[in-house]
């Protein structure tokens, strides 16, 4: 028998551990042989990210980062239908309707904790199961592995409720193939199962079944190196689908070609001037969007192209205080999430009315309250 010492020093660990292992917590932070496992636990919410589970996640990231017993991260969604569907909007909303401070400090936890998964100096296995949108592809896609399911549903649909896809899609979005990332991140087109992988944005490709044993697997590896995990989740790869064509494949060519434009403006001309069934969907489709949100993210991933990961979290921290202290943010979320009625004002309603000089504030250093990182 443990004598009672020693066995108070085997429960402690697990007692300190406990609170955060709690079933009703939002988040969930277990070490579990050789990995640090993250679960996002708001099922009802669709996982989404809130203050309180970023100001958990990010020390705890830290922490495990700096630990010679952990190798290597595991982040996941409970529920079934999502990994996560994006940051808690609504508090943000409502938090910027009376000045609360949230505004800032949600916005600048958030790009940090993003910016922690990007340096993370162990392998860090993102498990993208069911829907993964805005503040969701900010904590997996800068991680080293994102696996996708035949569940996932991948979209960045800021631009239709008057923000731009941030948590670092400045960076990743125009290094994707061609000018896919421009026109995900202009349209909010949502992308699916392997499709995801297709598109780069996924690294693996696992049937959802398997993920629990893909889970195991990689929390019984002994000591893993980055390889180590690279070969195991190639072993769980998945042939489903493999001989289907990418969704945008018969598109690719005039997605390359109108999304090159310089301007919102010539990028709609190009759009008319096409007249295909297609062009006239992405037309109808952008019309639809913020006409602020359009030029801030074509000037966002235009300039984000030949930045470090940390100038763009920078760069974006900026636009989200400009987006707080605007219009169509508010408008945006009424619409679109509050009333639902589909039908937001913006302001200005045309692209034409977005002036280059709005614009170029917007990127205005912050001076002391720029992101620090």
């Amino acid at each position: 028998r443990l004598k009672p010492l020693n066995r108070l020093q085997v429960i402690l660990p697990h007692l300190k551990m406990s609170n955060q292992t709690d079933s009703t917590a939002e988040v969930l932070l277990e070490k579990r042989g050789c990995a640090g496992v993250i679960t996002l636990n708001r099922p009802k919410a669709l996982n989404a990210l809130n203050f309180s589970m970023i100001q958990q996640i990010y020390p705890q990231l830290k922490t495990w980062e700096q630990d010679p017993e952990t190798f290597l991260i595991i982040i996941k969604g409970t529920g079934g239908k999502a990994f996560c569907a994006g940051g808690d909007i609504r508090a943000i909303t409502e938090a910027g309707k009376v000045g609360d401070k949230l505004t800032e400090d949600f916005f600048r936890g958030e790009y940090r904790l993003n910016n922690a998964v990007g340096t993370c100096k162990k392998p860090y296995v993102a498990l993208i199961d069911g829907i993964t949108m805005g503040g969701g592809v900010g904590v997996s896609v800068h991680g080293h592995f994102r696996v996708a399911t035949e569940k996932t549903l991948f979209a960045m649909p800021e631009t239709a409720i008057g923000l731009f896809p941030d948590v670092g899609g400045g960076y990743f979005l125009p290094r994707l193939k061609g000018k896919i990332g421009y026109y995900l991140a202009l349209t909010g087109c949502r992308l699916k199962g392997r499709d995801v992988l297709k598109a780069g944005i996924a690294t693996h490709f696992v049937e959802s079944g398997k993920l629990p044993a893909l889970e195991k697997d990689l929390i019984a590896l002994k000591s893993p190196s980055k390889e180590n995990v690279a070969d195991l989740l190639n072993s769980y790869q998945s042939t489903i689908d493999q001989e289907k064509e990418f969704v945008l494949d018969e598109h690719m060519e005039k997605i390359n070609s109108i999304f090159s434009a310089n301007s919102m403006e010539e990028i709609v001309k190009k759009l008319k001037q096409d007249g295909s069934p297609f062009a006239i969907k992405q037309l109808e489709t952008i019309n639809k969007m913020s006409p602020t949100s359009l030029k801030l993210t074509l000037r966002q991933l235009k300039e984000g192209a030949s930045m470090s990961l940390q100038d763009v979290l920078r760069m974006e921290y900026r636009l989200s205080q400009a987006c707080m202290k605007g219009h169509d943010f508010y408008e945006g979320v009424r619409a679109v999430l509050i009333d639902k009625d589909q039908s937001p004002r913006w302001k200005p309603p045309a692209l034409e009315e977005v002036s280059d000089e709005f614009v170029d504030n917007c990127f205005k250093p912050l001076g002391d309250n720029d992101l620090k990182l």
